[in-house]
């Protein structure tokens, strides 16, 4: 049974490596893209970061993913390999792009695909909390750095009221902004790392014969952390400075305090949605979101929406939860073509 159990384990960490990868740019884009830190440094901070988050606060995701969107009795050592590996394509693909995807969107999509195969999908949740949630967090942090970006820092510079270069001098706001990053990363792993071990603790209560919601359901979810967490780390290191260059320098460039904001507006909206009601929710998006608003403040949308980088963030986001999708419904029928459930 442990030489089975391996393949969706491996699979899980293969979704964290390419998770660390995307959600690198969420947490220390704001920092690259203001010269704050090495990024040789970057995924040292991120992995120790997300551990210590999906350690402390990744449990109400982690029973969301396992068995808030399908039945948990239908995660299996094939079912629940199919998610992982769709999700793990999925981000890969936007990876390789070098666009930040959102983990939580591509996992929900690969669930979804299982829940509507085999008839147990579970709809209220899904359409009346998840994904009204991924539509209104990014527009909350949207409108929350254009107000503030157009009625606050752009009054304060004309009035020459803050001298903003001399703040983007000071060390002290270096070690503020990396701060701020880390909480941010810290709210990663609150969510994120669910997205593999919600999936892989369902799937060890059903293989090893354990009731849900007992002291073997927490322990199966602190291995599942122990082992999926520190790919973050890897993954940032493979991938984090291809997409840190996308999101950090391409849309526009954010001097310290803005960073500072824009990392407590989306790490604590995101760390609200993942404590208070479980939701897996899009990071990437949430921060994007916080970018764009910034940058709509300061240059206009129109100039904005022409900016390449910015079309193909969008593109790629309705692709790749798509794919995540047709590959898990896919890997499904193969499945069960060669008698695999």
């Amino acid at each position: 049974m442990f030489s089975v159990l391996l393949i969706p384990l491996l699979v899980a960490m293969f979704l964290g490596i390419n998770m660390g990868g995307s959600g690198t740019a969420p947490s220390f884009s704001v920092a690259y893209g203001a010269d704050l830190i090495n990024i040789d440094l970057i995924p040292v901070l991120f992995g120790v970061c997300v551990l210590i988050g999906a350690i402390v606060a990744s449990e109400e995701v982690t029973k969301t993913i396992g068995k808030g969107i399908i039945s948990e009795n239908v995660m299996s050592i094939t079912v629940v390999t199919i998610i992982l590996l769709s999700t793990s394509l999925s981000i890969m693909f936007a990876n390789i792009l070098k666009v930040p995807q959102s983990a939580s969107q591509a996992t929900v999509f690969a669930i979804t695909g299982v829940g509507i195969y085999f008839d147990q999908l579970k709809t209220q949740r899904l359409f009346f909390e998840i994904i009204p949630t991924w539509f209104i967090l990014p527009i909350i942090a949207f409108m929350i750095m254009y107000i503030i970006g157009k009625y606050i820092f752009e009054p304060l510079k004309c009035k020459k009221t803050i001298n903003f270069i001399q703040i983007s001098e000071k060390s002290l706001w270096k070690y503020i902004v990396i701060l701020s990053s880390c909480y941010v990363a810290f709210s990663i792993g609150a969510n994120n790392v669910a997205n593999a071990t919600g999936p892989i603790t369902s799937m060890l209560l059903n293989e090893l014969g354990f009731q849900s919601n007992t002291t073997y359901s927490l322990l199966c979810m602190i291995l599942a952390t122990i082992i999926v967490a520190p790919c973050f780390g890897i993954g940032s290191s493979i991938f984090g400075s291809s997409v840190l260059e996308t999101t950090g320098k391409k849309i526009i460039s954010v001097a310290p305090l803005g960073a500072v904001v824009i990392s407590i507006v989306t790490g604590s909206l995101f760390l609200v949605a993942s404590v208070t009601k479980g939701i897996p929710a899009s990071l990437v998006q949430l921060n994007t979101g916080a970018i764009i608003g910034l940058a709509t403040a300061k240059l206009g949308f129109k100039e904005v929406i022409k900016n390449s980088s910015v079309r193909k963030i969008f593109v790629v986001w309705i692709i790749a939860p798509i794919i995540s999708f047709l590959l898990a419904i896919l890997f499904l029928y193969l499945g069960s073509k060669l008698n695999m459930f």
